[in-house]
């Protein structure tokens, strides 16, 4: 009495097929997206740090810009909620 018993075939390494031209297009443009966004990140932060000139007596960066005129703004609804007037 022999048992036919199959064994499964042994899986020999399968070799990935070559990678496709649009896939290395992929590739390409995600590292140009990456370069891109981190030039204009590293461009954005240094210019808004750096001090500006408006005029003789002032000299601010964009940030303490903003900044100011989200205050005045504020203070503007300040102003208007207290008005004595109902």
């Amino acid at each position: 009495m022999t048992s036919d018993v199959h064994a499964p075939p042994v899986n020999s390494p399968r070799k990935s097929p070559p990678r496709s031209p649009r896939r290395a297009r992929r590739g390409q443009a995600m590292v140009e997206y990456s370069m891109i966004n981190w030039v204009l990140i590293v461009g954005l932060v240094i210019g808004a740090t750096v001090k500006i000139r408006w005029n003789d007596d002032r000299q601010t960066n964009v940030i303490d810009l903003f900044l100011e005129a989200y205050q005045i703004y504020y203070d503007s609804f300040y102003f208007v909620l207290n008005l004595p007037f109902p």
